[in-house]
């Protein structure tokens, strides 16, 4: 609930929720009362006339509606199946689905940074360059893309979308994510404005770093999975900030594994974190071989109490389950600051409306999906549709014949 607690704290109300994690239901019922209208139950099974019921609300009195469809298939960690995971891809239709038949004034849809790039369906890239068939349009990066934004221009909203980093709303933790924000209406609907910046200066603040959250937070008895103890060795020999890297080369083979043999960054490999900073994007396991977010000084993953301040949850909020399922709940929130400068972007158009009216081209803004961020929008337009594998790294690697195959589908 990090996105609907930021929201909360400048004034909306959680009217009800739909959650089909029975331990997500504990955590909830936990903080919020048994009150609280959950229905505890898959989307695909929920009926937009049973959340009108639970929250006592009618067609069209929803101010907001908020929801971040499944973002396994998106991640750039994992299968990225997008649109052709049957049970994840395809979850923001059922979001659309309710903002379709529930009508609210606006709603509000978050995904990783990965749903921009993602094919509707993914080939792999060792079966990608000469010697194999050239690539579909559905196999092309950005075709998933494509389709979400034909849907939700289906819908008749006035909606726009970017990307954002959370560490530029206070949040000490540096996320990337995707945002959606439709109106009803047409109304004045923007991305939230920044508030901080890395380094900061007379407008905006610094980027609230690592220290400056956990620090001070005094654990007794820190909930963690410790490393395994090959790992825990390698762990041992780095200081805050560093990471696989910064090994004995004898060592890079060994912290790496078959990723040794690949190419890019790695930079998520053996990483103990930088007080200095803000966190790297929470996972939903913070000793993942390729995402580690070991403390800066001590011999352990962060804990699960230091997680949910990256979230921004008050240190009053219980999570129900194991340990593993607790990481996991924070791994897949929002962070509250987010949340908090949605909710505040959204009043202020309420407020603006209020005054003036719905503006003069409200109407004429139905059914436009726009992107508002500029730099985005730039990136969007002249990105590749495919990478290959680096020549060393394919089979086929002739000059002439890699030419040959990206020129079929157009790749810059």
């Amino acid at each position: 609930m990090g996105l609907d607690l930021g929201l909360e704290s400048v004034g909306f109300r959680a009217a009800v929720t739909v959650e089909k994690s029975s331990i997500a239901v504990q955590t909830i019922t936990l903080n919020k009362g048994t009150g609280f209208p959950i229905i505890a139950q898959p989307i695909e099974d929920v009926r937009s006339t049973d959340i009108l019921k639970a929250a006592g609300l009618k067609r069209r009195e929803t101010v907001v509606l908020t929801g971040g469809p499944c973002c396994q298939s998106f991640s750039t960690v994992g299968k990225r199946r997008s649109l052709s995971d049957p049970k994840r891809g395809v979850l923001f239709r059922h979001f659309k689905r309710i903002v379709l038949e529930t009508q609210p004034r606006f709603f509000v849809m978050e995904n990783v940074k990965g749903m921009l790039s993602a094919a509707i369906r993914h080939r792999p890239l060792d079966q990608r360059g000469p010697g194999f068939p050239p690539l579909a349009r559905h196999e092309e990066f950005g075709s998933a893309l494509k389709v979400i934004l034909r849907e939700l221009a289906e819908l008749n909203y006035y909606v726009i979308f970017g990307l954002v980093n959370c560490a530029d709303y206070g949040v000490p933790q540096k996320r990337q994510r995707v945002v959606f924000i439709g109106s009803r209406d047409g109304e004045d609907i923007v991305l939230p404005e920044t508030t901080h910046q890395e380094r900061g200066n007379k407008a905006k603040l610094a980027w609230v770093t690592l220290k400056e959250a956990i620090a001070e937070l005094n654990e007794e008895s820190p909930e963690f999975t410790p490393f395994a103890p090959d790992r825990a060795k390698l762990m041992a020999r780095l200081k805050a900030g560093e990471n696989w890297m910064n090994l004995p080369k004898a060592l890079h083979r060994v912290a790496l594994g078959g990723a040794a043999d690949t190419w890019g960054g790695r930079s998520g490999f053996c990483r103990r974190l930088s007080w200095s900073e803000p966190s790297p994007t929470l996972t939903t396991d913070p000793k993942g071989r390729a995402t580690t977010l070991c403390h800066p000084v001590k011999l352990r993953p962060l804990s699960v109490r230091e997680y949910a301040r990256l979230q921004q949850f008050p240190d009053s909020w219980r999570f129900a389950g194991t340990v593993s399922q607790r990481y996991e709940q924070n791994g897949n929130a929002v962070p509250l600051g987010l949340g908090t400068a949605i909710g505040q972007m959204l009043l202020t158009t309420i407020e603006l409306t209020h005054r003036r009216g719905l503006p003069d081209n409200a109407a004429s803004r139905l059914g436009k999906v726009i992107c508002t961020d500029k730099s985005l929008e730039g990136r969007l337009k002249h990105r590749r549709r495919t990478q290959l594998h680096p020549a060393w790294k394919r089979k086929n690697s002739g000059r002439a014949a890699t030419k040959k195959w990206l020129a079929s589908v157009g790749t810059r």
